[in-house]
């Protein structure tokens, strides 16, 4: 019997599934449409087209997106909040501030606890953890009938400074579990123990929004599970690049948000050392959206807080920038010109070529029409209608006077321009400079639209992975086990000692430990990350520093030089005469997983690569014989030059001409577009 690692990604369109022999590292893909009404159903049914008869799977790991869909589709619990007395209008209040400024229409977005269901508890917990006010157990004792009464499926609880003592939130916490048995709670300094009032509520009403769904939904894929023979138990993918059990999902369900597309983004930080480069510009396009992530200096560009239509949330993420626009998006028209997305076709109907009764014309009809896709996809499983993806294009082209062609291709161009600013706001609006990053391109459509994004940017190297329809499902076979644990530490860098720093990192290291242990993890396969979040004195945000692994006096008085070089090289400027304080401590605690190490060929001998067969191809309104090579054919070293088609079973590969392209000795394609100095 044969032993198999198994990763599942389920996007809107199509479920991902990869199968890792853990012998002799070959692996197989599958691609299946995805199950909207039962998400877990198509996982299964891939499985069983998938998997070898007499494979064992010995590890499970998969990116969920049940909470992410709740949130977005306002599907979520109905919840209630918990507050200290005289806070009950924190959550809706929230920062009074106006990001969309000039906008004379702007609305915030409306809470997903509304005030109605907002109820405060008399109870006063100091900065410093002291008691002020203590609860009164039968006012505690009436308000968890309360909640009873309310008939609620969850409950937030968010009590002032609880981040540095939490006796009065585990007390509620005690109280709700014994007179409102049921309810799913979240306590803040569980979901978010950090300072800042608004934040911590935000992200501890958004958890207890979708906590339900997503216990709900994992207990129901690990019976699936279970009832099919699998042992191996359930992983679920971080949003913070590292996996957790189910179990642990369950408790932090906040956690889960951007689990599948964070997959890609892991999968990019194994292909370092094979493409010897330390900045990677990753982009996935599937059938919904478009994600794009970066590596930095050999690292996951990670952020400690972000932003979910409008909503704060305060956990460690992979920072991602998404929007709408995929190979089922949309086109249509508005004041008479022409716009794509961000409304999806999905995975049912689908784009019209899909022969599911769609009839919009999406992104992936105009490449259909202009030859970049074949009619025979996922390796000839599943045919497309050239003559309904024709067919969709209809009403638009007479209504904008053009060809079937030259709308295709301009629906195209407008969904790679939103894609290029979506690339901008993470590189170009933060000081980065794009030109200076290789593009890592994967997703079902990513490799279709890479070039033509390098090109707008001035990137000078597209790479395209082995099987980069379902690479985002690969990386989360590459990635370890993670748990981020955090303390406030508001000290003057100048009135503390690095003592002091050492004995509360080393309670966070003890705290992640028993975590890790608890998911199987030996003590031999843990490392321990420790940072700082530091500030000038009097500022508001903080830059998040490296520490070492241990602490003394000389370590601890370099502190500040560091501080100050990580400001300037932040901001362009930075005042060393200044004093700094701590703002917190961070420890992420992670458990290191077996993986299978890919080989290379060695250094291939450069040849020139032979089509299967060539079609037109339509590229700036001229229909040209482009090549078609197939992923499986081509070797390392093997060179050809665009204009070519690269098919496979995950997704179709473009090449322009003029552009040339080779597989490296792992069997990677990379493209060479040209030079980023322009």
């Amino acid at each position: 019997m044969s032993s198999v690692r198994v990763a599942v990604d389920i996007g809107g369109t199509f479920t991902d599934i990869v199968v890792l022999d853990s012998v002799d590292g070959t692996t197989k893909v599958e691609k299946v449409l995805s199950t909207p009404d039962d998400l877990s159903r198509g996982i299964f049914e891939g499985l069983e087209q998938a998997l070898p008869s007499n494979a064992s799977i010995e590890f499970f790991v998969h990116g969920t997106t049940a909470g992410l869909n709740a949130f977005l589709e306002r599907k979520g619990a109905h919840a209630a909040l918990i507050t200290t007395l005289g806070f009950r209008d924190v959550y809706e209040i929230a920062r009074a501030n106006r990001p969309d400024m000039y906008n004379l229409f702007y609305r915030k977005p409306t809470p997903l606890i509304r005030r109605r269901h907002i109820f405060e508890l008399k109870e006063r917990m100091l900065y410093n953890g002291e008691v002020l006010t203590d609860i009164d157990d039968d006012a505690l004792i009436e308000l968890a009938k309360k909640i009873a009464e309310g008939d609620y499926d969850s409950v937030a609880v968010c009590l002032l400074h609880s981040y540095v003592n939490p006796d009065h939130e585990l007390r509620v916490g005690e109280a709700l579990l014994e007179h409102a048995p049921g309810v799913s709670v979240s306590l803040s300094h569980q979901v978010a123990r950090e300072w800042r009032e608004y934040e911590r509520t935000s992200t501890t009403a958004l958890n207890a929004y979708v906590a339900p769904i997503v216990v709900n939904y994992l207990s129901q894929l690990e019976k699936k599970a279970q009832s099919s023979g699998m042992q191996s138990g359930v992983h679920i993918m971080q949003s913070n690049g590292g996996i957790m059990t189910s179990a642990a999902a369950r408790e932090r369900p906040v956690q889960t948000l951007f689990s599948g597309p964070v997959g890609g983004t892991m999968g990019g930080m194994s292909l370092q050392s094979q493409l010897e480069q330390d900045h990677l510009l990753c982009i996935d396009m599937g059938g919904t959206s478009f994600d794009v992530s970066l590596i930095v200096d050999g690292s996951a560009d990670l952020t400690l807080e972000t932003e979910l239509e409008g909503f704060t949330v305060l956990a460690p993420v992979v920072n991602m920038h998404t929007i709408g626009a995929g190979g089922g998006s949309v086109a249509w028209l508005e004041a008479g010109g022409l716009r794509v997305g961000p409304q999806s076709a999905g995975a049912r109907p689908g784009p019209a070529c899909y022969g599911q009764g769609g009839t919009d014309p999406t992104v992936t009809d105009a490449n259909l029409v202009l030859g970049r896709i074949p009619e025979k996809f996922l390796s000839g499983d599943m045919r497309l209608d050239l003559a309904a993806a024709q067919g969709s294009l209809v009403d638009l082209s007479k209504s904008l006077g053009l060809s079937s062609e030259a709308l295709a291709e301009g629906i195209v161009d407008i969904v790679n321009a939103k894609m290029a600013n979506a690339i901008r706001a993470l590189t170009v609006e933060r000081g980065i400079d794009p030109r200076q990053f290789t593009v890592v391109a994967y997703g079902g459509a990513g490799p279709l639209h890479a070039v033509f994004l390098a090109k707008e940017l001035s990137i000078p190297t597209v790479v395209v992975p082995y099987a980069p329809g379902t690479f985002s499902a690969w990386g989360m076979l590459h990635t370890d086990i993670k748990h981020d644990f955090v303390r406030s530490f508001f000290y003057k860098v100048a009135e503390t000692s690095a003592e002091a720093v050492e004995t509360v990192l080393g309670e966070l290291i003890s705290e992640g430990s028993e975590t890790l242990l608890g998911e199987g993890v030996s003590n031999e396969r843990m490392r321990f990350r420790r940072t700082a979040d530091v500030r000038y004195v009097g500022q508001e945000y903080f830059l998040n520093i490296e520490l070492p692994d241990s602490i003394d006096e000389t370590s601890f008085a370099s502190l500040p030089e560091k501080f100050h070089d990580a400001y300037l090289t932040r901001y362009g400027h930075s005042n060393p005469e200044e004093s700094i304080e701590f703002v917190n401590l961070r420890v992420s605690a992670v458990g290191e997983l077996p993986r299978h190490t890919e080989d290379s060929s060695g250094k291939p001998k450069s040849r020139q690569a032979s089509p299967r067969t060539t079609r037109q191809v339509i590229f700036e309104g001229n229909a040209v014989e482009s090549g078609v090579y197939d992923r499986s054919d081509l070797k390392p070293g093997d060179r050809f030059d665009g204009p070519a088609i690269v098919e496979e079973l995950s997704c179709t590969t473009v090449v322009p001409p003029l552009v040339e392209a080779l597989v490296d000795a792992y069997g990677n394609i990379v493209i060479r577009v040209g030079s980023n100095q322009e």
